[in-house]
């Protein structure tokens, strides 16, 4: 027999509770499915020494903030699991763990409008029933996809001609310097990840070979203060991403490099390799037990370098135009090291004992069968309202803003999705009224009602 909810929030992280949230305030009833456990990510797909990137005052979630020692400084990965505890204590959210949703299908047989009742229909496996027993099915009237945006591990198919004894990990199944075999470590790739792990072994004393891309960067602080503070004042981050051209318009776009570690600093790779770090362009090819670059080493690292000044160019206008009292003057990055050749050196597969791959994420919605993507698989929504009445999307990276994919840009986000749905559980309401008889309950001299909604265990159920 089906299972009827009105609401399902698929996945348990901090977007799913931030939205479940407002739920719970709002009496909606619903639960948030999640895979694994709650904001497992944290603690299953980053390394030891993981921090933030952005400064502990932004950690701000619906009715939770960060009310710890250091505003200022970077939270460490248990720290953040403590933090994200504590949320889910604050409000005891209807979650149902170890519940994965294999399929979500309109009703009817088109897109959802040809079946007067709409909603979706959700197949779901428990960890007891995943080795072989029966799926449970769900019908909810609304559902949103809080899976985030990064699903599955990239790893490019070279990596399948690796000889069978040279390791290799992706980012997310890295922990630390001492899981890696002794011997010198190729990195590929210089987002957050790969940039932040390259210095974990560079600080570790490891010999590091870093394939650089073409990832941008940004200062952990400039003219006295963090970079993202002086980002917020301007209000950069809560732009929306229609005032954007339509270049920026991806969530696909990677991330400036920087770091929240040992208080928060730049990440220089020019320095980095200055100390000792071996430089690469990007990575083509292995062919015959060598590793091939790309020529484009120092056009990737001037690239980030007119990026990190940019964004300091950006704070010098907000500074003039807006005249807040800053003792230190505006400055520009001026390179500590230029590379002696487009590609770097050559590099053999003997010559390392492991490769950690910072490669990013592909989307895996293959379980979702509704007509809301591109052709590149991109989810189409206004805000994470979809052409499919009643589907949703929330916590992708630039949902909305550029901030959408940080604590303190999600909770605007679950706010806009929670409106929104609770505005159609209103107008499916009145709707209902309109169309159905009235009961002796409405009659007069009728016996008295004791509402429209009956308050069972704590949970407004409609």
């Amino acid at each position: 027999m089906s299972e009827h909810l009105p609401v399902a929030i698929i996945g348990g992280g901090q977007a799913g509770l931030a939205l479940s949230w407002h739920l719970v305030a709002a009496g909606v009833e619903h639960a948030v499915l999640e895979r694994d456990t709650a904001t497992h990510t944290w603690r299953d797909a980053r390394w030891d020494s993981f921090c933030l990137v952005t400064p502990n005052w932004q950690c701000q979630l619906p009715g939770y903030t960060y009310t710890g020692p250091d505003p200022d400084g970077f939270m460490l990965r248990a720290q953040i699991l403590d933090w994200l505890d504590g949320y889910r204590a604050s409000f005891a959210p209807p979650l149902r763990e170890h519940t994965a949703v294999t399929s979500l299908r309109p009703r009817g047989d088109g897109p959802g409008a040809e079946d007067p009742a709409g909603g979706f229909v959700l197949r779901t496996t428990t960890a007891a029933t995943s080795s072989g027993g029966d799926e449970h099915e769900l019908l909810v009237d609304q559902a949103v996809v809080a899976t985030g945006g990064y699903h599955v591990p990239a790893i490019p198919r070279l990596a399948e001609r690796l000889p069978a004894g040279l390791v290799g990990v992706h980012s997310s199944a890295y922990t630390n310097p001492d899981a890696l075999p002794a011997g010198p470590v190729l990195v590929v790739g210089t987002g957050q990840s790969g940039a932040q792990i390259a210095e974990d072994l560079h600080l570790a004393g490891r010999e590091v070979h870093l394939a650089v891309g073409n990832a941008p960067r940004f200062a952990r602080t400039y003219r006295g203060r963090d970079v993202i503070a002086w980002m917020h004042d301007t209000g950069h981050y809560a732009r929306p991403v229609t005032d954007r051209p339509l270049a920026e318009r991806t969530q696909d776009r990677t991330n400036h490099y920087v770091t929240g570690r040992d208080g928060g600093r730049d990440i220089d790779l020019r320095a980095f390799a200055r100390d000792g770090m071996i430089l690469h362009g990007r990575l083509l090819d292995l062919v015959d037990g060598q590793f091939h670059f790309a020529g484009d080493l120092g056009a990737n690292l001037d690239t980030a370098d007119e990026v990190y000044n940019g964004i300091n160019g950006l704070i010098d206008t907000h500074i003039a135009t807006h005249g807040p009292a800053v003792e230190i003057g505006p400055s520009r990055y001026v390179p500590v090291w230029h590379p002696p050749s487009s590609t770097g050196p050559d590099l053999a597969v003997d010559d390392i004992a492991a490769v950690v791959w910072a490669t990013g994420f592909t989307r895996d919605y293959r379980w979702l069968h509704a007509g809301v993507f591109d052709g590149a698989g991109h989810p189409q929504h206004l805000r994470g309202v979809t052409a499919v009445p009643g589907l949703y999307f929330l916590g992708l990276p630039w949902l909305h803003t550029w901030g959408s994919g940080r604590f303190a840009g999600l909770a605007p986000d679950a706010a806009h999705l929670a409106e929104r749905i609770t505005e159609r559980i209103t107008d499916q309401h009145r709707s209902r009224a309109r169309t159905q008889p009235p009961t002796l309950a409405d009659q007069p001299g009728g016996p008295a009602r004791t509402g429209a909604a009956e308050r069972t265990g704590g949970v407004i159920r409609r």
